[in-house]
Formats: C-alpha cells, structure tokens, sequence
C-alpha cells in the first residue's frame, strides 16, 4: 500500500462487496460482513429475487436484484459467491469478467480443469479468487500452527483426523446435494481438514487411499420432504493416508457411515501431542500431552464465517496475497480428486499441484478494528 493508504488497483477506503446467492449460509455471512468497518456491503443478488431482497433488508444493505445488476456496480470490488458448489466456477468466471476479485464458498472447482481455469482468468485478469473456508484463520488453527512452529510439541512427525458421523440427512430438509458430485463427506468436510493440514504440515505430495458406500440411497428424516429417498452417488466413507512434502504424513477418516458421531484432530511430534480444535470452528482450547497434560487457550480471531472475505479485502488493499488464496483452495481440490483416483487405482497418486503459505496470521489481527480510511 501506497503511503496515502490506496492500493495498486488505485482504490483506497472501504471494500466494496457483492453477495450472490441468498440461501441459508448467508445469513451468516451477511450477519459479519455488515458488522466488518472496513467493508461496504452493497447489495444482494439471486435467482430468487425476492429472496433477495429479503436479506438485503434484514442486513441493512442498499440494494438487491439479479446477479447481472450486482455485477454492473461498480462500486462492488469483491463478488463473494455463495452459490451452489456446481455452478461456483461459472458465476466466479462472471465476476472475474466484470471485473471483480472473488470469494466463493467451498469447494473451489469439482474438477481439475475448472479449477485451472478459474486460477487462470484470475491471473490473466490481474484478480484474486479466494476461497472458503476460513476456519483456518480462526483463532484454533492459527493457534496450532503457532505452536507447531515454536516447537512446543518437539518436531512435528504425524496426525490423525477423524470426522465421522451418521451423515446429514436426518436433520438437513434437503441434503441431496450433500451426496452427489461435489460433496459427500470428503468434498464437503475434507476442505477443513485439509486446509488445516496443508496449514500445519505444507502441500502434500502424495495420497493412497480407500472409500465405501453404506447404502445406495437414503431416506431425509426431517422437513417437508421426510420419508422421502435419494441416490447416493458418490463415496460416504473415505480412508486415506497423506504424505507431505516435508516428509510428514497424516491418516484421515471421512464419514457419513458412522452412527458414533466423532471428530479428532491430533499432531505427534518428537516431545509431545497436540490436540488440535475441530477445524471446522473458529474457536477452541488445545491440549498438550507430553508426560503431562496442559490446556492452552486459542488466541486469535473468533468470528464466524466471513473473516476471509475481509483479510481478502485488506490484503488487496495493502497489494499483499491473502491467506485463503485461490492456490491454496486448487491443491485442497487436487488432494481430494487425488484422494477419489487413488482409491479408484489402488495405487498411490502424485499430487502435482502445491502452494507456497503465507505466514500465520498475527494473534491481535482484529477484524472489527477500522484499519481503511473512508
């Protein structure tokens, strides 16, 4: 950032911001984004227009309408995108074209070559696209990886993660798109996992792995539509093991097959184990086991979903790459499509991608402080 505070874009103040996409997860976002100084949330678009305009009046933002009125403002320079995972590609192209930096919600891509493509209308365009999660900028995570660089548990060699439960159908009202392409509990749990792990341990370089399917259809046990079955069409349980460029691995299980609900996330290293937070929370205390126990408190942001959208926003201004970066959401996606061969092959799958990570963000980062000039 310039001295007068203005970007290399030649903007400076508040960050204009877009939603597209009205459905349940906005409220969350919306609830954030409105309370953040340094944005300027200005409208809500979505198919259903009056859905629409129905947040946009909750939250108090200016204006709503189709996804074309949202992408004309120019006042708008971050689109977050919060649309279906199938279309997120397509709508993130839309706003890279008309000119603006995107946040879309997980996943990045559902394939390889979307990703790559939306990686590069990015860079051809000279524009970010950020990407969920942002758990990881949550005071848990950020705490763990503190620790894990100071050396409080020694060098760090292995982890564990376990995300296991009976799936989302009982009490979601419509959870079919939570077991087709694009989700299932690897695509719509593993970016938190993953994200954490990459954050902890670097890229990964390999994967071996085994997946399963409980049942071929399921019964949705809550709402309107209880009683009602689907397909199942992609894995409900996946087994992997994770070799890292550094040389450390990890062992993950992700499961909709499991009537004992249960999530773990522990490092090993060479003096001590780490009990890590649920990554897919902004908060949590982490214990250390090394001849002793010892609770240490999470330090950092706890604010929920949205804190992305923000340190995109500040980092554009200060002309710095953001931590949720594109490059990191496309080796998640590469991980989990690696994850999906090797278990098809049986063999073990190269990750070709990696990621070079910012550095962690610093524990006082406060996202309610107004750090842009208006």
């Amino acid at each position: 950032m310039s001295e007068n505070g203005t970007s290399r874009t030649g903007r400076s103040g508040r960050v204009g911001v877009g939603v597209i996409g009205a459905g349940v997860i906005s409220t969350e976002y919306l609830g954030n984004l409105t309370a953040f100084p340094d944005l300027d949330v200005r409208f809500v678009a979505d198919l259903d227009t009056e859905r629409a305009r129905a947040q946009a009046e909750k939250y108090g933002v200016p204006a709503s309408g189709t996804v074309d009125e949202l992408l004309a403002d120019d006042a708008v320079e971050i689109v977050v995108n919060l649309t279906i995972p199938a279309v997120h590609v397509d709508v993130a192209l839309q706003a890279l074209a008309a000119g603006k930096h995107v946040w879309s919600e997980k996943p990045f891509a559902l394939d390889r070559a979307s990703g790559r493509q939306l990686l590069e209308a990015a860079h051809d365009a000279g524009l970010r696209v950020a990407t969920a999660p942002d758990t990881f900028l949550g005071a848990g995570i950020q705490s763990a990886r503190r620790l894990v660089e100071s050396g409080e548990i020694g060098e760090a060699l292995t982890a564990l993660t376990l995300m296991q439960s009976p799936g989302p159908e009982s009490w979601h009202p419509n959870p079919d798109f939570l077991f087709q392409e694009g989700a299932g509990p690897l695509f719509d749990i593993g970016p938190y996992y993953l994200t954490a792990l990459v954050q902890l341990f670097g890229p990964v370089a390999s994967v071996s792995a085994q997946v399963s399917k409980a049942s071929e259809r399921r019964t949705i046990g809550s709402g309107p539509r209880a009683g009602e079955q689907f397909d199942v069409t992609v894995p409900t349980h996946v087994g992997a093991l994770f070799q890292f460029e550094s040389g450390r691995s990890a062992q993950s299980i992700f499961s909709f097959d499991s009537k004992l609900g249960r999530t773990s996330f522990e490092v090993a290293g060479s003096t001590g184990t780490l009990v890590v937070p649920d990554p897919n929370t902004f908060d949590g205390e982490l214990v250390v086991h090394d001849g002793g126990t010892r609770t240490i408190a999470a330090t950092g942001v706890t604010r929920t979903r949205g804190i992305g959208v923000l340190e995109l926003a500040r980092a554009v201004r200060a002309g710095v790459p953001e931590r949720a970066s594109g490059e990191q959401a496309f080796h998640v996606l590469d991980i989990m499509v690696s994850t999906i061969e090797a278990a098809t092959s049986g063999t073990v799958v190269e990750v070709a991608s990696t990621v070079e990570l910012a550095p962690a963000l610093p524990a006082d980062w406060d996202p309610t402080a107004r750090t842009l000039e208006a």
